[in-house]
């Protein structure tokens, strides 16, 4: 995989950027004209109340939500005006997802959860792909195991960042990551997850109600009335 010794070139590029971003739901306006640039080797943390539409943003991000206005785009390439097969393709070559739950499918061991989506983008052969997940897993610390119900919550998560990362995405998205850690764990994956961007030259937009795990980003934002907008002294809300 790529690493941040690409120079500042690489640290340059954006690789999502928001502008005039507005969107409704249910007669509720979640975003009014919001922008964001998250350029490679950069890490933002996004917090807010509950039901101010953090994934949301997240799901306009990956192309699941038409917003009513504006524009996404991720490497350059506008995401609002992808067709389906061009927007599966974006999603598997440049942006690497993690979930609250780790959403691993539990019967397979962890080399296979994370083969299996190397496999699905087409990114190499199987021999080569099962290396790479071998090679990504014991750099993470995740033991070998028969299947992923074997692991403890930390284990899983760092399991579903090996996943997230095998096709060298450009863009990390993580949906509170560590929402369903304890203490001790959630910092372990939060100290991980934060320091991926500069290790792989990576942008990581991550969504949180915690402050402690939020405060480890490069720019804490806080989605509130519809923009985004630095967070106040005091943490994330």
């Amino acid at each position: 995989m790529g690493t941040a010794q690409g120079g500042a070139a690489a640290e340059a590029r954006p690789v999502l950027e928001l502008a005039g971003l507005s969107h409704a739901i249910g007669g509720r306006t979640l975003f009014d004209g919001l922008s964001l640039s998250l350029r490679a080797g950069e890490s933002v943390a996004v917090s807010g109340p509950s039901g101010s539409g953090k994934s949301t943003l997240l799901s306009c991000v990956l192309g699941l939500i038409k917003p009513d206005s504006g524009t996404v785009a991720v490497t350059g390439t506008p995401v609002t005006g992808l067709r389906p097969s061009g927007l599966a393709r974006l999603r598997a070559r440049s942006i690497g997802m993690v979930f609250q739950f780790g959403e691993l499918l539990p019967e397979l061991s962890p080399v296979d959860n994370v083969c299996l989506a190397a496999l699905l983008a087409r990114n190499g052969r199987r021999r080569e792909a099962r290396e790479r997940a071998e090679r990504l897993l014991d750099r993470l610390g995740v033991p070998r195991a028969r299947t992923s119900q074997e692991l403890s919550g930390g284990e899983r998560q760092r399991t579903a960042v090996a996943r997230a990362l095998i096709n060298e995405p450009a863009l990390l998205l993580a949906d509170e990551p560590t929402g369903a850690l304890d203490a001790e764990t959630r910092d372990m994956v939060a100290d991980l997850l934060f320091g991926l961007p500069q290790q792989y030259a990576c942008g990581l937009l991550v969504v949180t109600h915690d402050a402690s795990v939020a405060a480890r980003a490069d720019r804490t934002l806080t989605l509130s009335a519809g923009t985004l907008e630095p967070t106040a002294a005091g943490g994330a809300r």
